[in-house]
């Protein structure tokens, strides 16, 4: 599916127009993806995260369920940057994108699933992504949305998470 065909739908959604009458000053700071390649199309997601500056606050529209709007719990010290929303990319060209450089990294393992998370970082706008492949592999991916080039790609597998998270 297309980026913009789902952010239509977002400001086309009665949740949606109500909420920005309500905040006036909600802005878009980032979108959750979750792309299901073995057939399970119920386990797919998009969610837009818009925050308030006037109340502080982060709320997250649920499109899977109807542009369900939700309160979201920000972590930390988070500041919340504002993205775009203008983008015509494809969510199957994001993936032939992604085979295309593992097969030239010779990654053999299948894409099973793919999270993500639409992004500014440092005035930019990143699409991050985060991979499961057969095998128990991972890939960590980022895409310039500007000008859609990876400009990160990391194998992990799941070894190397259970290191990480076994050294406390």
């Amino acid at each position: 599916m297309n980026f913009q065909f789902y952010f239509e739908k977002l400001i086309a959604s009665e949740h949606f127009k109500k909420f920005m009458d309500e905040f006036g000053d909600a802005f878009a700071c980032s979108c959750f993806f979750s792309v299901d390649l073995t057939g399970n199309k119920s386990d797919d997601r998009q969610h837009f995260d818009y925050f308030v500056p006037s109340t502080n606050k982060m709320y997250s529209f649920k499109l899977e369920q109807g542009c369900e709007l939700i309160p979201a719990e920000m972590m930390g010290e988070y500041e919340p940057k504002r993205i775009g929303s203008n983008y015509n990319f494809d969510f199957e060209d994001v993936t032939k994108m992604i085979l295309e450089r593992m097969k030239g990294e010779e990654i053999k393992n299948e894409v099973q699933k793919m999270l993500f998370s639409l992004q500014n970082v440092e005035g930019k706008d990143y699409l991050m992504g985060t991979i499961f492949l057969s095998g128990l592999g991972m890939l960590k991916v980022n895409i310039l949305i500007e000008d859609m080039k990876i400009t990160d790609f990391e194998k992990k597998s799941f070894m190397d998470m259970m290191n990480v998270f076994g050294k406390k």
